[in-house]
């Protein structure tokens, strides 16, 4: 028989939204909730993220007056997403059910336990035409965060964004800030905001850092639910097919937990795992911008337990600006989306809607071929560099140009000479998407033709916000690669965020969710915030449904 150190009703494993929201739902249920963080830093990728969550039908989208429903919703993920047939068990009619009707429940939970939202209202989901698809509202996100709160666990925090009081909808406005009035307010708002908490003593936080930090304050403080930093998770003990406990590493050695009620797991997928990628996806190298922790490891313990994974081969695909110096890969959205760039492979010729969302340009990437697309180069004529904001250079401008990641010429055809494609072929595609630019039209692929293009367009510039000639130098390209925001397969859940086994059947006191479990928005992006919304959705109901399993036990 197994020999104790502990025991504890819910054993979570992580600190990111997946994590932290199952911690609270099961402290809600009366349960005795331990949480372990295998990395030394408390936050995950969700402190990395922009922090926005999708959330369709919640309750702040009837005060923004923009109608939705349950039907609506399930309508646009069987246009964006697939059928569920199509797509598999990871986004099954349960599965999408279950999210939709729970979306509104944790935003209101949340918001009880002190959780500020603000909805996204001109943020589009990523495919507004289609049926079922709105041109802003279902995203939500958390107000800016006082870490000054946390004293010296904020030393224990992961801090990969600045201190300000930043929206992740300041960033369309921020990267037009110096050429158009509406940028300009958006920005001046931003920075009084971030003042103004500063002058009332505030150290605030914004993005994916405020709903960590939020999260990480209702379990901890409010709740008094113990976090172990430095503590991984490195096996499950298993007994008659279901799960009683885990076997953890950390500061005073291997220790066997007893779970009465389970183990969740919400550590985040296998990002900068490289054997796994280079299996799963084919990729000689990853430049994923999730979590440096994500290695996969709960997702290798669930597999060596039975359980099914699904989606192993896609990810939240997006390109990025190669590493330069010191700095890891930019992942890029407005810088390609607005007038005066495009993007060519190596043989020179376009084959994308620049401004299309991360995921799909990603997607093209792959389907162009990555021997082609890996890299790409962006192309920038000297007007977009004077009028937007571009994050790569701010990262490390002069590195990009002495590493051979940027190059610069007077000229097209010199500019050609340097990235080293076809001049040719350069020279056709050029002057194609030139008068697509002032005809105010892609023919080819169609950029600028939706709401979702639009918003990280120049609303100043016409006849298309998205389309500007590639005519003035000096002319600058750089180079992009195939990047992510993390991985998207993992384990197999159900409705519940009950991991499943390979036999199909459920494994009995084994939850996740996150990136460490199947998305349920399938391969594709329904809007911003379809890592974090499921996320917190599905960790609520692995908490909720831990719970109950508790209660059955004990009656």
């Amino acid at each position: 028989m197994t020999h104790f150190d502990e025991e504890v009703d819910l054993l979570v494993v992580g600190t990111g939204a997946a994590a932290m929201s199952a911690a609270i739902a099961a402290k809600d249920e009366g349960l005795d909730v331990l949480v372990i963080e295998g990395a030394e830093e408390w936050g995950g990728s969700t402190a990395m993220s922009g922090g926005g969550c999708w959330l369709p039908t919640h309750p702040g989208m009837s005060d923004l007056g923009v109608p939705d429903s349950e039907e609506k919703v399930l309508t646009y993920l069987d246009a964006c997403v697939g059928t569920p047939d199509e797509v598999g068990p990871a986004s099954s009619l349960p599965r999408r059910r279950a999210f939709v009707r729970a979306a509104p429940v944790v935003y209101s939970w949340l918001e009880r336990h002190g959780m500020e939202w603000k909805p996204a209202r001109y943020y589009p989901d990523y495919y507004p035409d289609l049926p079922g698809g709105i041109a802003g509202g279902r995203t939500v996100e958390p107000a800016p965060f006082d870490t000054k709160k946390f004293g010296d666990w904020y030393d224990h925090a992961r801090k990969a964004l600045p201190p300000i009081a930043m929206f992740a909808g300041d960033t369309y406005l921020l990267a037009r800030a110096w050429s158009t009035f509406s940028g300009a307010v958006g920005g001046a708002r931003m920075v009084l905001r971030t003042l103004g908490r500063y002058a009332v003593g505030q150290r605030p936080s914004g993005l994916g850092m405020s709903l960590a930090a939020r999260l990480m304050w209702i379990a901890k403080f409010e709740q008094g639910t113990e976090v172990r930093l430095a503590t991984p998770l490195t096996d499950l003990i298993v007994e008659d097919g279901a799960v009683v406990g885990a076997v953890v590493a950390g500061p005073e050695g291997e220790r066997r937990i007893r779970t009465r009620a389970g183990v969740h797991l919400g550590a985040g997928g296998f990002d900068h795992n490289a054997a796994w990628r280079a299996t799963y996806q084919g990729l000689d190298q990853e430049y994923s911008s999730g979590s440096p922790d994500n290695l996969g490891t709960a997702i290798e313990i669930g597999i060596r337990h039975g359980a099914e994974v699904a989606l192993m081969d896609d990810a939240w695909w997006g390109p990025s600006v190669v590493p330069a110096g010191e700095h890891g890969a930019t992942f890029i959205v407005s810088e390609r989306s607005m007038p005066f760039t495009i993007v060519v492979d190596q043989e020179g010729q376009r084959y994308v809607n620049e401004s299309t969302s991360y995921v799909d340009f990603g997607h093209a990437m792959i389907e162009r071929g990555l021997e082609r697309t890996n890299h790409s180069w962006m192309i920038l004529d000297v007007r977009h560099r004077r009028r937007y904001l571009n994050n790569a250079f701010l990262m490390g401008k002069k590195a990009l140009f002495e590493e051979g990641s940027a190059v610069q010429a007077d000229t097209l055809e010199e500019l050609a000479e340097k990235m080293g494609v076809p001049k040719d072929n350069f020279k056709a595609t050029i002057q194609r998407f030139n008068s697509f630019a002032r005809d105010g039209v892609d023919q080819d692929f169609g950029r600028g033709k939706d709401a979702y293009d639009n918003y990280y367009g120049d609303p100043t510039h016409g006849p298309n916000p998205n389309l500007g000639e590639i005519a003035h130098g000096p002319f600058v390209a750089v180079k992009i690669i195939l990047g992510d925001l993390g991985t998207k397969g993992g384990l197999l859940t159900d409705e519940n965020a009950r991991v499943l086994s390979t036999s199909g059947t459920v494994i009995e006191g084994l939850y996740a969710a996150g990136n460490c479990s199947a998305s349920v928005v399938g391969r594709t992006y329904p809007g911003a915030g379809s890592t974090l919304g499921p996320a917190l959705v599905f960790g609520y109901l692995a908490g909720k449904h831990a719970g109950v399993r508790s209660r059955v036990a004990v009656g």
